[in-house]
């Protein structure tokens, strides 16, 4: 019994400190979630900072992520931008998660997410990948729902068609250029304002 209680006494401080650090990583991914999810907002349109959903949603994106590539951030200096700020957290999801996806298991390849401004009225988020590319057959359908080409259960085929139409609905355009054994680079141009004609 006094064994017992010697190994405790040493090891209280190192339990207590890995406990306070449990509890911080659990309070940052609900508050990850949260910014996110922005569920104080619902879907109201808001002027918000996209690099900070951005990084919120890296967060969540983490366990596709750090085993397959390398994150890497080249961030331009933005105005804050009219959106619906959970949806486009979900675009930029979408699209780190089809860009880890698309590396070779067993090579690490890196994910390269770039944003700026397109003049005074527009901005634009890059998410870039060194995986396998998408021949032009595939390009010409990746938009349309339910196409996919991961394997049978393992994909809907919903991530890139949901993307395509919020960022229509934002009033931006998603374009795409990939080579086959170079990589893919999705670029989102999204309004820095809401344009009144645009549905809610």
């Amino acid at each position: 019994e006094r064994v017992g209680l010697d190994y405790l006494h040493d090891d209280m401080p190192a339990l207590i400190r890995e406990s306070r650090e449990g509890l911080m990583r659990v309070r940052q991914i609900v508050q990850d979630l949260k910014d996110f999810s922005r569920i104080d907002v619902g879907q109201e349109w808001q002027r918000v900072d996209l690099h900070a959903g951005i990084e919120s949603t890296l967060n969540l994106a983490a366990g596709e992520v750090q085993h397959k590539a390398d994150l890497v951030r080249e961030f331009g200096r933005l105005p804050e931008v009219d959106c619906m700020p959970s949806q486009i957290n979900q675009v930029v999801l979408n699209l780190v998660v089809n860009a880890a996806h698309a590396i070779d298991n067993g090579v690490r390849g890196t994910i390269t997410l770039r944003t700026g401004c397109e003049g005074d009225a527009h901005v634009w988020l890059e998410v870039t990948d060194t995986g396998c590319g998408m021949p032009q057959a595939v390009l010409g359908r990746i938009f349309e729902p339910f196409y996919t080409t991961k394997p049978v259960g393992q994909g809907r085929g919903l991530g890139l068609s949901s993307s395509y139409g919020i960022v229509q609905k934002h009033g931006g355009r998603i374009d795409v250029h990939s080579q086959v054994g170079s990589g893919t680079t999705f670029r989102v141009t999204l309004p820095v304002r809401r344009a009144e004609a645009t549905p809610a």
